[in-house]
């Protein structure tokens, strides 16, 4: 008979819900810029095939979680810079050029760029020549980049695609923005 002395016995198998923390922390620790993306990627692979709670520890040392106080600080601060950025968009909308959304009945779509042949032809440098259309579909307004090299936004997004747009909405091809108007 033998002792437990003898034999190196580990615990049982990491619990899911610990593996998770430790992932968990690795992809704060890098969307915070505090690892760099090899460095994450190797602790992300030592994190899953980890067999004690220990080895994890030493993949989350240096990531140390912020304190009560500094969370709620960046937090306000966070939450201040958003309303001015917001506030800023919303003073820079008032003064856009209105781009007339066109009758619904129509039935062709906008063509928009820089082609002589375009429904609304822009002439800058940062528009495409063939760079979007604005169509009616099921009774709403469809934005579609058509390629374009500086790409289309809706409120300040990319436009992958098409997008659904309305009334009041801020978009840009390339470096030229507007704000769709119904009238």
């Amino acid at each position: 008979m033998t002792s437990s002395f003898e034999f190196h016995t580990y615990p049982a198998r990491l619990s899911d819900a610990e593996r998770d923390r430790a992932l968990k922390a690795l992809r704060d620790g890098v969307a915070l810029g505090r690892l760099s993306h090899d460095t994450f990627v190797r602790r992300m692979e030592l994190a899953l095939s980890a067999r004690r709670s220990d080895e994890l520890a030493v993949l989350t040392a240096d990531l140390a979680t912020e304190g009560r106080w500094s969370k709620l600080v960046f937090g306000t601060v966070e939450a201040v810079s958003g309303f001015t950025v917001r506030v800023r968009r919303a003073w820079q909308a008032e003064r856009l050029p209105k781009l007339l959304l066109p009758h619904p009945g129509n039935g062709y779509p906008l063509r928009i760029g820089r082609d002589p042949a375009s429904g609304l032809r822009l002439n800058h440098e940062t528009v495409s020549r063939i760079h979007a259309e604005l169509s009616r579909q099921g009774g709403l307004w469809v934005l579609r980049d058509l390629g374009s090299t500086n790409g289309t936004t809706v409120n300040g997004r990319r436009v992958i695609g098409a997008a659904v747009v309305q009334d009041g909405d801020q978009i840009g091809f390339g470096r030229m923005l507007f704000r769709l108007s119904s009238t």
